[in-house]
């Protein structure tokens, strides 16, 4: 009976480097994967090629243990001080599970008279002597130069990134466990260092863990063919295959705790070709008594011509998967989800029962060396790398700006930034957004969620909007809302100047175009000398020093000290007719039909409040009321443009009403606001549901889809015939197409989500999850029977917040019911 310190294989652990007791030295490396369902055909295919570079710069007798932690964990939400919605979202996400993946490569050299270790010898039974070639720095500097080289050849590559592990990541801290104390025990790397008691008889337990171990070390129970991607049917449609990593089912897609271990062992290419060419004769000679013997001649003579004829690079693998579980009973579905993922890849699943505990033990960091041999497989590299996993899960960004969605898979939250991040990477020139979705696909749910989130992190935002999809929000954030309606129609003052705010030249410039708007009819021209009149009329007004500046005051001071004075000064009326100008501007002033429109004395700080919304359904499509109300808009816009702090974000959102202002003459403020806003920190965004619009406007299609570098698109499967043409228009890859056509396919039945494609670029593509808490869904939603529902909550008690939070827990009551 021997202790674990005395067959433990690790001699020492230092200069950041693993030395076994054998000799063998092993540097360690944390690796950061792409994203899954983030690479196209073409980026498989390069990830792949350089995955086999690499390995080629590796030494003879040297060893690549690539291992893949995936571990069952649960979201752990903060509460500290936050507001209501935030905190709601952190209940609603708090201890959701997930699979935490990490991802390990320990490159392994040999001493070069390494005894090859089978399946009847291993450490666990003897104890070798330190070779003295583990005491050579020259040898060791060599191989640290190779692991250099191999970690810059996949960093250039832009697609992983490695950090070598220090000693403390390799032997632990006394709170924190390194990698072999992790293996040991199957810990995870936020758990504190633990002994467990480890038992092979009768089954694999490894303290509470019940463990089985499968493996993949046959040619013959492995798939006929291989390659770097599969088609994921899940997201696949008759038009667009969905690809992942070959290996994928064995990855994130394998829903249970479980480490996937993959070993490629590089001996002398000469040597091994050697042994080859000796096999194939002894085959040869025995191929008369046995068809098998035929076979098996032909294959090695078919690997040897390969080898040589196109330079392959021979090697051994090996490739297990050695999942776990706490609750015995749940063994049996473990069994079936690793033999399913197993069988996905067209491979036959063998679970190993007495060779597992050297199997197992080889899988120790730094102990590749101990590997049983007999258990592995002859191949080429390129054969072997199309095995390796080669994806992570979704990332959350570092940044504080962003909003929060979901991952893919588990609906994880993750924390998004489309706008700061992206710019400072250079992913992005501008922060503008274009946002694409059918009716019924969740675009207003999502840009709600979006705005609510920049709102939180001090942004001020304007919107522009047709059908009272954000009134909702805007009551929650104690927000502007413009509305018409007949009994209290939309009312502005654009004459009005707050306390610490100053008459600019572009407040009056805003002014006189409004007046000259109200004046004069789209096709009239405007002579120099009325221009100059207005202007002249307006800083006289202000020299004045009205009591309340208002359209009424300056009325008044038309027709009054500014009529006398034009009269005396004798300005002829084809100059400026003062009198036709008084007459049009007649219905603006107290008494007149729009006598409201101009003269408001309530929501007059327009520049420091942070959410206004101006919803324009009611006059759309009138004459006079539109185009004065889309003046003052821009207004308000602009003004928070230039003159609040560089570093306050001002957002500006169009939903449809876009099509209306187009229609107004308004395109080239359009043009100019989406070309120009990103240099005040600025974001614009358009939202539209129609196909039709986007191609037959070229507003749209010159101005704002090409100045928007995030385009955002909800569910488009009902237009997956036409899609084509919104492929072209917004310049989207065919990756990105089959991303696109994969949303909503195969929603995760326990939650209520919806999926939003999101590209920056063209560089960056991800699908989320737009879920939400419930008291986020009461906020955002746009439908009129639940909308109505809390305002009447609302009357009853007064506040917003409590009105929703009581819709909630009525619900809550009703499922427990």
């Amino acid at each position: 009976m021997k202790s674990a310190e005395q067959v433990f294989p690790i001699y020492k652990v230092e200069h950041n480097t693993l030395l076994s007791t054998q000799g063998e030295m092993t540097i360690a490396f944390e690796v950061t994967l792409p994203e899954l369902f983030t690479l196209s055909n073409e980026e498989y295919l390069a990830f792949h090629q350089t995955w086999v570079k690499a390995i080629k710069l590796l030494p003879t007798n040297s060893i690549l243990h690539k291992q893949d932690w995936f571990v069952s964990s649960a979201h752990e939400g903060t509460f500290t001080e936050q507001t209501f919605l935030s905190h709601a979202s952190e209940r609603f996400f708090h201890e959701r599970p997930y699979l935490a993946h990490h991802c390990l490569i320990m490159l392994t050299k040999r001493p070069e008279n390494f005894k090859v270790v089978d399946s009847a010898a291993s450490s666990l039974l003897r104890k070798h002597l330190v070779p003295k070639e583990a005491t050579d720095q020259e040898l060791f500097r060599d191989f640290a130069d190779r692991a250099g080289q191999f970690k810059r050849l996949l960093e250039d590559s832009g697609l992983v990134k490695l950090r070598r592990l220090a000693d403390e990541d390799l032997a632990g801290t006394l709170v924190t466990p390194g990698i072999l104390e992790r293996y040991c025990f199957l810990l995870d790397r936020k758990e504190e260092p633990v002994l467990k008691d480890i038992h092979f008889k009768d089954a694999m337990r490894i303290g509470d863990n019940y463990c089985q171990l499968y493996t993949l070390a046959d040619a013959e129970h492995l798939p006929a063919l291989c390659g770097p991607r599969i088609t994921y049917e899940p997201y696949s449609t008759d038009k667009t295959k969905f690809s992942t990593g070959f290996a994928s089912p064995l990855g994130a897609l394998l829903n249970c705790n479980h480490i996937y271990n993959q070993y490629l062992f590089l001996e002398d290419t000469g040597k091994t070709i050697k042994k080859l060419e000796a096999k194939k004769l002894r085959l040869q000679s025995l191929s008369a008594y046995s068809r098998e013997n035929a076979i098996g001649r032909d294959a090695t003579q078919d690997f040897l011509n390969e080898a040589i004829s196109e330079q392959r690079l021979p090697v051994k693998a090996h490739f297990n998967v050695l999942a776990w579980t706490a609750d015995k009973d749940e063994l049996k579905d473990v069994k079936n989800k690793v033999s399913s993922a197993l069988a996905q890849l067209d491979a036959q699943p063998k679970q190993e029962t007495d060779g597992a505990p050297q199997i197992w033990w080889a899988g120790l960091p730094g102990n590749a060396g101990n590997f049983p041999m007999n258990d592995t497989f002859d191949t080429f590299a390129e054969q072997a790398c199309c095995f390796f996993n080669l994806e992570t899960n979704y990332q959350s960004s570092l940044s504080p700006c962003g909003l929060r969605l979901g991952d893919r898979l588990s609906g994880k939250p993750l924390h998004v930034d489309l706008s700061d991040e992206p710019m400072k990477n250079g992913v992005i020139t501008n922060r503008n957004k274009f946002i694409l979705g059918p009716s019924g696909s969740g675009k207003s749910f999502f840009t709600n969620h979006l705005l609510r989130s920049y709102y939180e992190q001090g942004a001020h935002i304007v919107l522009v909007d047709v059908g009272h999809s954000y009134e909702g929000l805007c009551t929650f954030v104690g927000g502007y809302y413009f509305t018409y309606a007949e009994n209290n129609p939309i009312s502005f003052n654009p004459f009005y100047v707050g306390a610490g705010d100053t008459l600019d030249t572009e407040k009056r410039e805003s002014i006189k175009a409004m007046i000259l708007a109200l004046w004069k009819k789209e096709d009239e021209g405007v002579l120099r000398s009325e221009y100059i009149a207005i202007s002249d009329a307006l800083f006289h007004y202000y020299e004045s020093q009205p009591e309340f500046a208002c359209f009424n005051t300056f009325y008044e001071f038309l027709k009054g000290p500014f009529y006398d004075n034009m009269k005396q000064s004798k300005v002829k009326d084809q100059h400026f007719d003062i009198d036709n100008l008084l007459f049009v501007l007649r219905p603006y002033y107290k008494g007149g039909e729009y006598d409201y429109l101009l003269n408001a004395t309530e929501n007059l700080d327009l520049l420091h409040r942070r959410f206004i919304v101006f919803e324009l359904d009611n006059i759309k499509d009138h004459p006079i009321l539109f185009p004065v109300v889309t003046l003052i808009i821009m207004e308000t816009f602009v003004s928070k443009m230039r003159k609040l702090p560089k570093d306050v974000r001002k957002m500006i959102l169009i939903e449809e009403a876009w099509k209306a202002i187009a229609r107004e003459g308004m395109a080239e403020y359009i043009k100019y606001l989406f070309k120009t806003v990103r240099k005040f920190y600025g974001e614009a965004l358009v939202v539209t549901q129609d196909i039709e619009d986007i191609i037959s406007s070229p507003v749209v299609k010159q101005a704002i889809i090409n100045n928007s570098d995030c385009k955002i698109l909800l569910d488009q499967r009902k237009y997956q015939n036409d899609f084509p043409k919104i492929q072209q228009l917004l310049g989207i890859t065919d990756k990105e197409t089959a991303l696109i056509m994969s949303m909503n396919r195969a929603n995760d039945e326990r939650y209520r989500y919806k999926e939003v494609f999101i590209s920056l670029n063209g560089q960056l593509s991800r699908v989320y999850r737009t879920e939400v808490s419930r008291e986020e869904y009461w906020t955002y939603t746009t439908e009129s029977a639940e909308k109505a529902k809390v305002k009447a909550y609302q009357q009853k008690y007064g506040d917003i917040r409590k009105a929703i939070a009581v819709i909630v827990q009525e619900e809550k009551q009703r499922k427990q019911l």
